[in-house]
């Protein structure tokens, strides 16, 4: 068993990768574990048709029957958001045994990069990364996707860490793992469903093709991780901090009197948040994801 007998590029993708065309891989637990069906499969192809029309070449990245796929059907697609809860939400940890025992894997961000990364894929558009969660001085609770973008050579765009987290100390996690974090015409890190968090992040840049001279320099000078790059939700779509911030007190809540941890935790947390704000928080997310992968298009593009 090697590498190359383990990862498995569509036709697309692997022609886009032979003849340099730019290339945005995109992660599949949304569709399994972040929206209910039908909506999760609308937004997945959505995503693809999107990035595509802005030049790109959509690589939906997920674990088929053992293999680590670059590139889906629209037919898998389908699938996992059929299978929804019953697929594995598969994180680093996860990918060695779902490829020895040749099973599903729906990919988070951490995993999505390791596949990126092996595909040779160097941009990734999501929603928003996972962090340090809310009391994690006590439980530990730190996503992998944080380690995976200290380790890992792909840049992620997305609207911010989501704000169920405790974003002060997601990226204080960030400095101390030396990630560049870049704001797309903002100075301050976005909180998912809103633009604003008060926190600052260390730059701004106005254009796409900044970002990508940021990458080529980051590989040139052989660092060895990727950077975050954090895209605010468009402001039509914009909730309001004080009702979101509700929500998510009040989901937050329910999970701590449940006893949800772990991998578990964000899915119902956004369920909650979704049943509590009447789905305005749906719409919000399925937005602001359409609006980080035209930037990671137009970053692919300027490589």
């Amino acid at each position: 068993m090697n590498t190359a007998s383990l990862v498995c590029l569509s036709p697309e993708v692997e022609e886009a990768i032979k003849s340099g065309k730019p290339i945005v891989a995109l992660e599949s637990t949304i569709i399994s574990h972040g929206m209910p069906y039908p909506q999760n499969v609308e937004t997945a192809l959505n995503c693809q048709r999107i990035c595509r029309e802005n030049g790109a070449v959509p690589a939906t990245c997920a674990v088929i029957g053992g293999k680590l796929c670059a590139g889906l059907t629209d037919e898998q697609i389908d699938y996992l958001g059929r299978e929804g809860h019953r697929v594995t939400k598969a994180s680093r940890r996860d990918l060695p045994m779902l490829a020895a025992k040749g099973m599903d894997g729906a990919t988070t961000v951490a995993a999505t990069m390791i596949v990126a990364a092996l595909a040779g894929i160097r941009v990734f558009a999501t929603g928003g990364i996972g962090g340090v969660h809310r009391g994690a001085e006590t439980t530990m609770d730190i996503s992998a996707d944080l380690e995976e973008l200290a380790e890992t050579p792909v840049c992620v765009v997305c609207a911010g860490a989501k704000s169920i987290l405790d974003l002060n100390l997601t990226m204080e996690y960030l400095e101390t793992k030396g990630v560049p974090v870049i704001g797309f015409g903002t100075d301050e890190l976005p909180a998912f469903y809103t633009r604003k968090s008060g926190i600052r992040v260390p730059w701004r840049v106005d254009a796409p093709k900044e970002i990508a001279d940021a990458i080529n320099a980051s590989k040139a000078l052989g660092y060895p991780g990727g950077m975050l790059v954090v895209n605010p939700i468009p402001e039509e779509y914009s909730m309001d901090a004080d009702v979101i911030n509700k929500a998510i007190d009040e989901a937050i809540e329910e999970a701590n009197r449940k006893g949800i941890k772990g991998k578990e935790t964000t899915p119902f947390l956004l369920a909650k948040i979704k049943d509590i704000t009447g789905g305005s928080s749906l719409a919000a997310n399925i937005q602001l994801v359409y609006n980080n992968v035209k930037l990671a298009a137009r970053i692919a593009a300027g490589l």
